[in-house]
């Protein structure tokens, strides 16, 4: 038979119990570290894509302005003549460690794809800015256009420039991947930089 006594420490037990914060804080970190380690992990991988994606817009436009300034010229007879694959390890050399060309890049586009034309007006420029085969949001790149022909001096050309950002973080390939490998698994995000220029009267 219970006493009174034994009823009060049985309370007092209890409260104990209750007031045992020991394995409190390790049982909160199991329940929110995966939330947190998700957006910690998210932010990076967009943070990262973003900043990338700037790098890739700076080295198109250093490239464009070469061209503007007659830095780079084509089919021309000049010293600063170029041909496709020049270019592409011209452009190369302007990325850095997070775009990164694989040795073979510059004669066999495997990340970066560039397009680099002329055209006799501005309105004779292409209009999609990124041509895909199929579905218009997630499918390949088409690149069967893409050509290495800038015009001379006073011409109207337009540098555009592709790079294939390979999605680490598992769960955010359904929201960043936007572009069909060739098994037409998402795996990639499609980074664009696109300059329109008329290169200067250089002599």
């Amino acid at each position: 038979m219970k006493t009174v006594k034994d009823h009060k420490h049985g309370r007092s037990w209890f409260r104990r119990v209750l007031r045992e914060r020991s394995g409190a804080a390790a049982l909160e970190f199991a329940i929110l570290a995966p939330m947190f380690f998700l957006i910690v992990f998210a932010t990076i991988e967009t943070f990262v894509a973003y900043t990338a994606e700037q790098m890739l817009v700076n080295a198109n436009e250093a490239m464009a302005r070469r061209v503007r300034m007659g830095e780079i010229t084509f089919n021309m007879g000049r010293p600063t003549d170029m041909n496709e694959a020049q270019f592409r390890a011209a452009f190369c050399a302007e990325l850095t460690v997070l775009l990164s060309c694989s040795s073979t890049e510059p004669t066999k586009p495997s990340r970066l794809y560039l397009d680099v034309r002329s055209a006799a007006s501005f309105s004779a420029l292409p209009a999609n800015t990124i041509p895909r085969i199929g579905n218009s949001k997630t499918g390949p790149l088409d690149t069967s256009a893409f050509r290495f022909s800038p015009g001379g001096k006073s011409s109207i050309n337009v540098v555009r420039a592709y790079y294939r950002w390979p999605v680490i973080v598992d769960y955010l390939r359904p929201i960043l991947a936007n572009l069909q490998s060739a098994d037409g698994s998402l795996q990639d995000h499609l980074i664009v930089a696109a300059a329109v220029i008329q290169s200067e009267d250089f002599k």
